[in-house]
């Protein structure tokens, strides 16, 4: 396996940083459980600015912060890995267009809460259109993310993976 030089993998602990952080900030809801996490969209938009491989590595770390820090479990963690393949997948199928930026997180969401509920064995209506609320936030906040990203990748003097796939 290739090293990481020093920027990457600091580059890579800050986004897992990220990913942390504003999963655990949610969007309230009127009815309790019915909560989002922000990271949703901040997801989608790792994903479309630095690239699947630095995506799925912060996602894991993500990911092993939350059971080491015990705010998650590992029905958690299948849960948000299904959420970060099913996007990277959406990407690797339709690009990095906008289209694919903004339907790549509600996607993902939905897959996620049809296998939550037969896991759980509950009604996947249900669990689905209490995401619903989520879904458009991410839909709507993952171009605005992903753009941001994407700038500060330019300022910083690193060329976007669009420029670079063409």
């Amino acid at each position: 396996m290739n090293r990481m030089s020093p920027t990457i993998l600091a580059e890579v602990a800050i986004l897992a940083a990220m990913i942390t952080i504003l999963g655990a900030i949610k969007i309230p809801s009127l009815l309790p459980g019915l909560e989002f996490q922000l990271s949703a969209p901040l997801a989608v938009a790792i994903c479309a600015a630095f690239g699947f491989k630095k995506y799925i590595i912060a996602g894991i770390l993500s990911s092993s912060i939350g059971l080491i820090l015990g705010t998650h479990n590992l029905l958690n963690v299948a849960i948000a890995m299904q959420f970060r393949l099913i996007v990277g997948l959406v990407l690797a199928l339709g690009g990095r267009r906008l289209l694919f930026i903004m339907i790549s997180g509600p996607i993902a969401s939905f897959i996620a809460r049809i296998t939550l509920s037969m896991f759980i064995g509950k009604a996947a209506l249900a669990l689905v259109l209490a995401a619903l609320p989520g879904m458009i936030f991410t839909m709507i906040g993952a171009p605005f993310m992903t753009k941001l990203l994407m700038k500060i990748q330019i300022l910083r003097g690193v060329p976007s993976i669009q420029s670079r796939e063409h």
